[in-house]
């Protein structure tokens, strides 16, 4: 037994490590919406997992056309997973949950959604607009959790919007209406993402 549990320890470190070896360690991405632009800078080396992840569905134009369809004043602001009308769009594949990086919930960063099993991000992914880290009663706690009967883990935060936060938070307070998926709120006049695409620099 621990003879396995070591080489699977062994296996998922050269996973790791071979990640980080090939993502970038800070990329730029654009992203371009109804409302605005804004920039991400994500973080290869916290989260080389995720940050994979995310830059192939970049890449590949997944995000574009896809909407804000779940915002939540205060709290957050999430995309990715549908386009206009509500209509599923995700991958099938899923990825290991990475949110014991470092990197906390905080105003400005952007972490995955999940369900309630940890390891199930594909491509949603929420921004947050508040420190939800627990500061206080009212405040939701987004990072891992070591008491035993909240469970530990938490929302794996792989970036933060370094230009354009404005533009997030027009999106965050736009009129919504409990229309969206299971009966979130969503923006009124859906906010859609035109384009994601990675900066680059001369």
């Amino acid at each position: 037994m621990k003879k396995t549990l070591l080489l699977v320890l062994i296996a998922l470190s050269s996973t790791l490590a071979c990640a980080q070896d090939k993502v970038p360690a800070h990329p730029h991405i654009l992203v371009e919406t109804t409302e605005g632009t804004f920039k991400l800078e994500l973080d290869g080396n916290a989260a080389p997992l995720t940050v994979a992840h995310f830059l192939k569905l970049v890449d590949a134009g997944f995000y574009n056309g896809t909407v804000f369809h779940r915002i939540i004043p205060g709290f957050m602001a999430q995309g990715g997973g549908y386009t206009p009308g509500f209509k599923l769009k995700e991958t099938t594949e899923t990825i290991a949950n990475e949110s014991g990086n470092g990197l906390s919930n905080l105003r400005g960063t952007i972490a995955m959604a999940r369900t309630a099993d940890p390891h199930s991000a594909n491509s949603q992914f929420f921004i947050n607009v508040a420190n939800n880290v627990g500061q206080d009663a009212s405040s939701p706690n987004l990072d891992p959790q070591k008491h035993p009967t909240l469970g530990r883990w938490g929302y794996a935060v792989f970036g933060f919007v370094f230009e354009g936060m404005d533009v997030v938070d027009k999106i965050v307070n736009a009129a919504s209406a409990p229309n969206g998926p299971g009966g979130a709120p969503a923006p009124v006049i859906p906010i859609v993402i035109k384009k994601m695409s990675r900066v680059t620099y001369e």
